[in-house]
């Protein structure tokens, strides 16, 4: 079963390509999106990768979490969910 992931603190030049890239060498990733603003179309600064697995999903948190993509420390965690 998949997991999915929250990551904020995304620098403005991290696309989905780029958020994806960073997350494959630590496991299966089944996507990964970036959150835009619906008007302007720039990105708010967080985004949401689903991991293939939970082992997957704790590597990429382990591995991730307060590490540097693009110039800034992202935070990495399990998304909760909306209810």
């Amino acid at each position: 079963m998949s997991t999915k992931l929250f990551v904020g603190s995304l620098p403005w030049s991290v696309n989905d390509d780029k958020l994806k890239e960073a997350f494959e060498e630590h496991g299966n990733v089944v996507s990964a999106k970036v959150v835009t603003d619906r008007t302007t179309g720039r990105s708010r600064g967080f985004g949401f990768v689903e991991m293939g697995s939970a082992d997957d999903a704790q590597k990429a948190i382990k591995a991730l979490n307060d590490s540097e993509l693009g110039g800034r420390n992202i935070v990495v965690n399990e998304a909760k969910s909306r209810d």
